[in-house]
């Protein structure tokens, strides 16, 4: 198949569906779907309304703007304060809540917090206001890591000693090795996230069938994408056959992007760091290395590393039990009635990858 048409054609979408229907055993089954993208897709193309009622497809913690932690917003505030200082980030960290305020509310009162689109636009930006403190908010996954990586390597060769980064960039595997010990989960299957797939590749999902004895399908956002990966894992669950499969191989490959993998090795390092509603998690960050320190927020503004117990919403909002997978987003309190998209209390409202802006648009 050649185009986006084509994995949305409602034959292929209707085969597929009887295909799950007839191999669905009679227990329950939980499979989570990592990444933002999947969760979105699932409902917008009502694919939940074709599934068995038995199969449960649970939301992760698949969202860069959701997993990032009060401090961390708190700390870009901050940082905003200063009068010598610009702030750029992506449009979807403005409203994530810290502890009394927000970006945009602090954009919108000092005027020196900007909307970037690619981290090599702050190239420019730090060129143009040679006598301001340009600060990046280095935000995502395996999947713009790279971007950002280039970006710090291009400011260090220019010599722009005027540019730094507030580095919150993550990585998904040990975030679902820290769901696995969660025995609450009960879950029987991942489908793992394509895009960040395209980058780090099938083998760094292989420690979850030989540790944990279930299965995985690196999946694509198309509803056949979707649906093939469950007929997938569904296979795996029957024949009792964990293993990692690749249905995304028109573009994930076993190895990923080697050449992607380098470029942030050489400007990041592994180490822990705190994902809002989960807490910290072992070797699930990358820090900025000695060697970019320059450029590294945290170093040049004398910034300390903090790791809250837990770094969630204030209650009664839900959001870390949603990013858990433990309760689904209707089942807070505060959904529909006080928390929607124009007015998100807690950060999965915020984003459009968030489970809960899936559920209110489309559930």
């Amino acid at each position: 198949m050649k185009y986006i048409d084509e994995f949305r054609n409602k034959n292929l979408v209707k085969g597929l569906s009887n295909k799950i229907r007839r191999i669905m055993p009679n227990q329950k089954i939980n499979i989570m779907e990592v990444c933002g993208t999947h969760t979105q897709n699932f409902f917008r193309f009502g694919l939940d309304k074709i599934i068995p009622q038995n199969l449960r497809l649970i939301s992760g913690p698949g969202c860069p703007v959701c997993v990032s932690t009060q401090d961390y917003i708190d700390t870009a505030i901050n940082l905003s304060q200063r009068k010598d200082a610009i702030i750029l980030t992506f449009g979807d960290m403005l409203r994530i809540p810290g502890t009394h305020s927000t970006l945009e509310k602090e954009r919108a009162r000092l005027g020196n917090i900007a909307v970037i689109y690619s981290p090599l636009d702050s190239l420019k930006i730090a060129k143009d206001n040679p006598n301001k403190k340009i600060v990046f908010l280095a935000v995502g996954f395996e999947t713009t890591a790279p971007t950002i990586a280039l970006t710090m390597i291009s400011a260090k060769k220019e010599k722009l000693t005027n540019l730094f980064f507030l580095s919150s960039l993550k990585v998904i595997p040990p975030a679902m090795d820290y769901l696995l010990k969660d025995k609450k989960l009960n879950l029987s299957g991942f489908l793992c996230p394509g895009h960040v797939s395209a980058v780090i590749g099938v083998k760094s999902y292989e420690f979850i069938p030989k540790r944990y004895k279930i299965g995985c399908c690196v999946t694509g956002f198309e509803p056949a994408d979707i649906l093939e990966g469950i007929y997938i894992l569904l296979r795996q669950i029957i024949e009792n056959k964990p293993g990692v499969a690749n249905q995304y191989r028109r573009v994930v490959n076993r190895q990923g992007n080697t050449k992607a993998i380098k470029i942030i090795d050489r400007v990041f390092e592994i180490r822990d760091d705190s994902w809002r509603g989960l807490g910290r998690i072992p070797n699930s960050g990358l820090g900025i290395r000695d060697r970019f320190a320059c450029l590294n927020a945290h170093i040049q503004f004398k910034i300390p590393t903090k790791f809250g117990k837990h770094d969630s919403v204030v209650t009664p909002c839900r959001c870390g039990e949603v990013l858990k997978g433990l309760i689904s987003p209707d089942e807070c309190s505060l959904f529909r009635k006080k928390c929607n998209p124009q007015h998100p209390i807690g950060p999965c409202m915020v984003s459009i990858e968030g489970a809960c802006n899936a559920y209110y648009k489309y559930y």
